[in-house]
């Protein structure tokens, strides 16, 4: 394959890296990237020879130039705050490029539609990176789930979803505490674990949510082959007495009819994998991300219904610190 030209937006962030990599590791070359932080030194690591712009206007008329003398960026990477990616894709869309964008590919299922038409208009594709899709062992759950389901297609799976990652106050103050720019807890790091669930077990059927509060959220979704209590939060409080002794300030679980699902090892190059997967003519767009976004955007919407049904073991552990 012939060198593909790459911009991105978001180079100071967490996950910026990654794509910095993976566009290394896959051949191709980072030529532009903007960021209005400029704390920005990772780059040398990988393209030194990028330029680099804090503001937007700058950065976008680069992208013109580049193209009007015939060397246009092919795709433009998207790891920007989550309310910006819509803005985003659509000044990629617009500048020739296809988009590669992080989670969630948006906020509300709406904007997806209006994708749907930009993307038609201009002639260039849209890629969400669903990396847990490609990841090993969640590719061999799904391949175990076909079979069984093959031989009993009435068959629902209980799961139990428990993702604590602690962060600090910062996170409150940036503009992952503001539920209107993150989508909130459930959005910001829960998405990928409902992309997952929903590619594995099939549509979302029920969405309760029993708690809501900036720190956590927890609640029941009833999918096509699949009854799932999940829990995610941020706070280190919460995390079983187990972590905390272990001076873990990060603690992930799956347990499926009881029986524990191991996938803590293997995130490491997935991004890469993304990547490979996307230049290969692959690739997941708008209607594979779709799903996860009504799942999210309708947790946002719930009414916190307590401890009442079939809630989370964790929502009690909350509910006493409250």
């Amino acid at each position: 394959m012939e060198q593909q030209r790459f911009a991105l937006i978001g180079a100071a962030g967490y996950i910026a890296p990654r794509h910095m990599k993976a566009i290394k590791d896959t051949g191709h070359v980072l030529v532009a990237a903007l960021d209005k932080n400029d704390s920005v030194g990772i780059i040398d690591s990988y393209f030194p020879d990028a330029r680099f712009f804090v503001e937007f206007e700058r950065f976008e008329r680069h992208v013109e130039k580049l193209r009007r003398h015939g060397q246009p960026v092919d795709y433009v990477s998207i790891a920007s705050p989550n309310y910006l990616h819509d803005s985003h894709i659509r000044f990629a869309l617009r500048s020739g490029s296809h988009a590669i964008c992080e989670k969630p590919l948006v906020l509300n299922p709406w904007n997806i539609d209006a994708l749907m038409e930009i993307q038609r208009e201009q002639g260039r594709q849209i890629y969400n990176l669903l990396q847990l899709r490609l990841h090993p062992a969640i590719i061999d759950l799904r391949e175990r789930v076909r079979r069984e389901l093959a031989s009993d297609p009435a068959k629902v799976y209980d799961l139990d979803l428990t993702y604590l990652t602690s962060r600090g106050r910062w996170y409150f103050i940036s503009w992952k505490g503001d539920v209107s720019k993150s989508g909130g807890v459930a959005t910001n790091i829960g998405v990928h674990f409902f992309d997952m669930l929903s590619w594995i077990f099939g549509p979302a059927r029920e969405n309760q949510v029993h708690l809501s509060q900036e720190d956590a959220v927890a609640g029941f979704l009833h999918l096509a082959h699949a009854r799932v209590r999940w829990f995610l939060s941020v706070n280190s409080d919460y995390l079983p007495a187990e972590a905390k002794a272990k001076g873990q300030r990060a603690f992930r679980s799956i347990t499926m009819d009881g029986e524990a699902f191991e996938f803590s090892e293997g995130f490491t190059d997935l991004h890469t994998a993304a990547y490979r997967h996307i230049l290969d003519g692959q690739g997941f767009g708008l209607e594979e991300a779709r799903p996860s976004i009504e799942i999210v955007h309708a947790i946002r919407q719930a009414q916190p219904l307590g401890a009442r049904g079939d809630y989370h073991p964790f929502v009690q552990t909350v509910l006493k610190q409250s």
